[in-house]
């Protein structure tokens, strides 16, 4: 999180312009202003909360439509003087009920891999009754990593097989159990993505 003291309102008559970015696709959903309060307000509510020029006073997006920013980090840029922040959007965010106010359509398979792992872990910190990926946590290392090869096995057996719908029923099988052993191990699935991307500067697939 930024350091409110090191942002320059003084540019813009106590404004910053805000960038804010959905966190688990990485689009850009909109731009307002922040003074020093809305973004001291984010902060305390963890929610993303603007000045707004023409009401002249703090507005909390989603304060009235329900339709909340809730916020996940924030940066500011190298003159000190732009945010860009980071957020989970809870249903749209434009006023004219689209996804972004840029028009952009919302990716879906990508950022739903993501959501799927930080689930894994929010059951591994929080360990929900009648959950099986709290089931599979609390069973230990040595069973996670079993499944795993079980998963394996069964995916290969249906390649075989020729089978596409078992295919993708068991490669489904096994992506999760494979995100739980990760988080088990505490590995992020973002370091996953790293590392395929820089294998993919140096070799070519």
């Amino acid at each position: 999180m930024i350091d409110i003291d090191k942002v320059n309102f003084n540019k813009l008559n106590g404004l910053v312009p805000a960038i804010i970015t959905d966190n688990f696709t990485g689009q850009v959903l909109m731009l307002a202003f922040m003074n020093k309060e809305a973004v001291e307000k984010t902060i305390e509510l963890k929610k993303v909360t603007f000045f707004s020029r023409t009401k002249n006073r703090l507005w909390t997006k989603g304060e009235t439509s329900q339709n909340y920013l809730n916020l996940v980090d924030m940066l500011v840029d190298c003159d000190n003087d732009t945010l860009l922040i980071y957020a989970d959007p809870k249903g749209d965010t434009c006023h004219l009920n689209q996804y972004s106010c840029f028009g952009i359509s919302k990716r879906n398979n990508k950022d739903f891999l993501y959501k799927l792992f930080e689930l894994i872990k929010t059951r591994k910190a929080e360990m929900p009754e009648n959950s099986y990926t709290t089931k599979l946590f609390q069973s230990g290392e040595n069973r996670i990593i079993q499944k795993v090869g079980e998963e394996a096995i069964e995916t290969v057996i249906a390649a075989k097989n020729r089978d596409k719908n078992e295919i993708i029923n068991e490669a489904s099988d096994l992506i999760y159990h494979l995100f739980v052993m990760l988080a088990e191990q505490d590995i992020e699935f973002s370091d996953i993505v790293k590392n395929l991307e820089s294998r993919h500067k140096e070799i070519d697939y």
